[in-house]
């Protein structure tokens, strides 16, 4: 059995079908999406623009309804967002009136001041930017930003996070290194990470299993382990095969 085998059920679909209604027209995202993410695992949705991998992504978040089927979390039906799961996106999310600090501190609020500056600390220190606490957005580089971002989902220790391709706008150096933080982040941390991208290769980089959704509508076409240690290996005889198996289930003729 596979460590995420060996570990409980947390955020689970339960046949999710989810219809958009556009000029009297009903448009078919997803098809009776069903699958079983395991508590601290590092799960990516993977497939084609418009299959209908954010919409999963919201209606898991509580943004969104289900118009059949339903997702539970730890046994209990999403029916809205909660503090608890957290959501980091493409577009930086960040205030940029406000310090990385103040940023960092949003969810905070509510704690006593030492409690929460204590957190805030060690979480600016854990994503790398110690030095920067009094720094504003405007004088921080792409990568720096999404550290930011990632930094406040962080600090109010979500039982969930949810990324909706978040380095897609980042260079490919700097994808490389965020990509690195992340699940260097993960390991330390163990939250459950629901991660969106279209990359293969950011996909078989982080993940523990890697869903592939189909084409609009999005039916969930298979899901691939990894099975490989971090740091990973991308020249290895395995990460090419499974590189070959998602591009052969994406419809793309490739072969490394």
């Amino acid at each position: 059995m596979s460590a995420s085998g060996a570990r409980r059920p947390k955020v689970v679909f339960e046949g999710v079908s989810k219809i958009f209604r556009k000029r009297g027209d009903d448009l078919l995202v997803l098809d009776d999406v069903s699958l079983t993410v395991r508590d601290g695992e590092f799960v990516c949705l993977l497939g084609p623009s418009g299959c209908g991998k954010s919409t999963l992504l919201n209606i898991a978040g509580g943004f969104e309804r289900a118009d059949r089927g339903r997702v539970t979390i730890d046994g209990e039906e999403v029916r809205e967002p909660s503090s608890r799961r957290v959501f980091v996106f493409q577009e930086y999310g960040i205030f940029p009136w406000a310090s990385v600090w103040d940023n960092v501190a949003l969810g905070l609020r509510h704690m006593p001041a030492g409690e929460r500056g204590a957190i805030v600390q060690a979480t600016i220190d854990m994503v790398g930017l110690g030095g920067f606490e009094r720094a504003y957005p405007m004088e921080l580089s792409g990568g720096m930003k999404q550290r930011v971002e990632v930094a406040r989902a962080l600090a109010v220790s979500p039982d969930v996070i949810y990324m909706d391709e978040p380095f897609g706008a980042l260079d490919s150096l700097t994808r490389l290194t965020m990509r690195s933080e992340l699940v260097r982040i993960w390991q330390q941390q163990r939250p459950t990470i629901l991660f969106v991208t279209h990359d293969v290769d950011e996909s078989i980089q982080l993940a523990d299993r890697v869903v592939v959704l189909s084409a609009r509508p999005g039916r969930i076409a298979d899901v691939v382990e990894v099975g490989l240690d971090h740091p990973r290996d991308l020249g290895s005889p395995e990460y090419g095969r499974i590189k070959n198996r998602l591009y052969e289930l994406l419809g793309v003729q490739h072969t490394i």
